[in-house]
């Protein structure tokens, strides 16, 4: 029993559990001894009483500094205690309770996650001179409070990471004596100089936003580009979560991991956008101006800096290996993604990125997963350790560099590193907790038991929210001066001396977790996506700039296969959706007009067809078809269709003429249809039908006679006119002469006149 007492009081909590555990399971074997195990002692009935007082206050931590203290500090905690019971507390003080060191990783994430005051464990409290003393607490109330204790008062000895508490003490109606009433707990690392072997550490600072841009493009020559919403104007703007990466990421040793698609959606924003509205047109966005400054500052702030692109829209490549693969056409995106990202932070940025990184979603890789990341031309694959398992017996985290064959090498980040800040940080008392484990967390791994230098490499959650980025930057400001670690790009992490003894097999495909294989994108979308592609192949054939569509479309092939969908499966099959119909809603506006019934009389004739072109380019390279349902009857050509190419300029139509011959009378259905010159038919087709009219050669002479009679009966009737009117020329002639007296010679030219008329 003297060795459990020593062991309960002196040894860390966790070996102190392991002790119990191993009690319990002798001492069970035998019903009496059984049954004084499981009787509340005196002892721990005392404790247990003090575990309820102690949820009578809650004590939240606001600050804590400085978070990595050294000799001649003075730490300075504020926070504010909440009392939860329904009396007044009375004669209340806020004290600190210093702990052991404590040993290992796992002994830090336990303390963090202790709760209630324990008696047999909890140190005691500091010298009370440097209490905060509380006034009367009524029931529900809160209470500011500040401590500042010199931290040569603490009691720090030895290099390592300390256990605090910071307890409330006090009294009420029904406790008339001093209990402990509440009590946080938190960790402390101590290392006041300079270690003589220190971790080199990589942290990855992600720009990485949801889609945003949609296909459209509007119907204007300078491609206007449509947005869904304009929500990425608020991550952009002063306090926004993108322009607090930006802004506390300029100061920091990082190396900054971008997601091209979002420098070019900003960028697109700063030429000018619409923003889509439901039921109605796009109407412009009013924050160019906000895009152009968050551009001008991240320019500014990676100058110098490592940059990383991933590849275009950030492909979900787990989803892509366990589905995407199955469908033809879907991993040949991979290559253009990767090429389209280096040229668009080139153009945008002014800085060159490395392309060879890819990043699955939360680090978790199989040997499929692994495949389709490197096909990208990336030789580095960023996973995690809670995926990327480690050898047992190690004895300490090896650096992240791990050769996995084929040229490739996974660049495992450390888990608890990684997901330090993935809570919600914008509790206060959460933050300051947050920064203490991720620094203590990081102590530890320098100390443990290895000559060699190692490379550690944090890969935060891909979108931390503003709160989230802010703790972040505040755990690396106390990594800065450099006591038992140092900043490294993330280049250098995967090019650096791997361990002998790491683990260097990938995962099965078993292993991968359950929770995301849930979350991927469904084997329809990439379904979808193909045929969206398709259409898009058979579209731009017939276009004089066909840039102008399969850029635009190209990028949003992309962005479908984000990796931002996972979660929003709903968002992700509309996104789709409407990009296929908008497609689609394009190649209709090349068409063929709808035309009426003909009638065709005659053995030949011509029947016109009109193409339609609504787009702002020319349109070349289709070709029209008329076929006939009944070639024997009307027939185009000599096998009974007939097909002329089409050319019709930007928003104009063109008019086709065909000749038909008629070889009988009778309904005809004929089809028009267009076809790329490859022979694929394109849009839909047009039937009507066309009305032929045998003419016969009795009809024919017929038509002649009755044309010949009226040719005859016309002229009878001229040259009777014309015998009408000489007579009556000649009576008037006659009449004028018998008035006029003679005037000799004078009648021969009468006479001749009158001769002349008679002739």
């Amino acid at each position: 029993m003297a060795e459990a007492a020593d062991i309960q009081g002196t040894a860390p909590a966790p070996v102190r559990r392991r002790w119990l555990r191993r009690a319990i399971v002798m001492l069970t074997g035998t019903p009496v001894l059984a049954a004084l195990v499981y009787a509340p002692a005196p002892a721990a009935q005392a404790t247990e009483n003090a575990a309820s007082a102690a949820a009578a206050v809650d004590v939240q931590l606001d600050a804590l500094t400085p978070s990595a203290p050294v000799k001649g500090d003075t730490l300075t905690i504020s926070g504010t205690v909440t009392n939860n019971s329904r009396e007044t507390i009375t004669e209340a003080h806020v004290g600190l309770r210093v702990g052991p060191v404590l040993s290992d990783r796992d002994a830090i994430g336990d303390a963090a996650e202790q709760t209630g005051y324990r008696s047999s464990s909890d140190p005691v409290e500091i010298d009370g001179a440097f209490a905060a003393k509380l006034s009367a607490l009524p029931a529900k109330n809160s209470q500011p409070f500040t401590l500042k204790v010199p931290v040569d008062k603490l009691g720090l000895d030895k290099d390592g990471v300390y256990q605090i508490g910071i307890s409330v003490s006090g009294e009420s109606e029904s406790r008339p004596t001093e209990q402990v009433l509440g009590i946080q707990r938190t960790v402390l690392p101590w290392q006041p100089e300079a270690a003589a072997k220190r971790a080199q550490l990589s942290y990855v600072w992600p720009l990485i936003s949801r889609v945003h841009l949609t296909a459209e493009t509007g119907s204007d020559e300078l491609q206007t580009p449509v947005f869904e919403d304009d929500n990425l104007a608020d991550e952009l703007r002063p306090g926004g979560r993108l322009e607090q990466m930006v802004s506390l990421g300029k100061d920091l040793p990082i190396t900054w991991v971008i997601d091209p698609d979002l420098l070019y959606t900003v960028d697109a924003m700063t030429k000018g956008y619409r923003i889509r509205v439901p039921g109605g047109k796009p109407v412009p966005g009013k924050n160019k101006a906000v895009a152009e400054h968050w551009l001008s500052a991240l320019e500014t702030a990676v100058q110098g800096k490592k940059v990383v692109a991933l590849p275009f829209a950030d492909p979900d490549l787990a989803s892509l290996a366990h589905r995407g693969k199955d469908v033809s056409g879907t991993l040949g995106q991979l290559r253009p993604a990767t090429d389209k990202a280096k040229q668009a932070v080139e153009t945008v940025l002014h800085v060159t990125p490395s392309t060879d990184f890819s990043w699955p979603v939360d680090g978790a890789i199989d040997p499929s997963i692994v495949n389709v990341a490197t096909s990208a031309g990336a030789h580095n694959v960023l996973t995690r350790s809670d995926s990327f398992q480690e050898n047992a017996g190690l004895g300490h985290v090896p650096s992240a560099a791990r050769p996995i064959g084929a040229g490739a090498t996974a660049v495992v980040a450390d888990a608890r590193l990684s997901t330090a800040f993935e809570g919600d940080m914008l509790n206060a008392g959460n933050s300051v907790l947050a920064v203490q484990q991720f620094l203590a967390q990081s102590l530890v791994l320098n100390q443990q038991g290895t000559d060699e230098q190692r490379s550690f490499v944090v890969a935060p959650q891909r979108m931390p929210s503003s709160s989230q980025v802010q703790t972040m930057a505040a755990a690396l400001r106390g990594l800065q001066p450099g006591r038992w670690s140092q900043p490294q790009d993330l280049e250098a992490a995967a090019a650096a001396k791997p361990d002998p003894g790491a683990a260097t097999q990938v995962p099965g495909a078993g292993q991968y977790p359950e929770g995301l294989r849930k979350q991927e994108l469904p084997l329809s979308a990439f379904e979808k996506i193909r045929t969206t592609q398709n259409t898009l192949d058979h579209f731009k054939v017939i276009l004089s700039a066909p840039d102008r569509v399969e850029i635009p479309f190209g990028n949003t092939t992309n962005r479908e296969m984000s990796a931002s969908w996972r979660g929003r499966p709903e968002e992700a099959a509309l996104y789709r959706d409407g990009v296929q119909q908008y497609l689609i809603g394009l190649t209709e506006q090349v068409q063929l007009v709808p035309k009426s019934d003909a009638t065709l009389s005659g053995h030949s004739a011509t029947i016109p067809v009109t193409i339609q072109n609504s787009l702002v380019q020319d349109v070349r390279g289709l070709v029209l078809r008329l076929k006939s349902a009944n070639p024997t009857r009307l027939m185009f050509g000599e096998a009974g269709e007939a097909e002329k190419e089409v050319n019709v300029q930007a928003e104009h139509s063109q008019t086709l003429k065909f000749n038909a011959n008629a070889t009988a009378s009778g309904p005809v259905e004929v089809t028009a249809q267009l076809y790329t010159r490859d022979g694929v038919p394109y849009g839909k087709e047009r039937r009507f039908t066309v009305e032929a009219t045998e003419i016969t050669p009795t009809v024919m002479l017929v038509i002649a006679g009755g044309v010949l009679l009226l040719v005859v009966a016309g002229i009878k009737m001229y040259a009777s006119r014309k015998r009408v009117a000489a007579r009556a020329a000649a009576e008037e002639s006659t009449q004028q002469s018998d008035e006029t007296p003679d005037t000799g010679p004078q009648s021969t030219s009468g006479s001749g006149t009158g001769e002349t008329v008679d002739r």
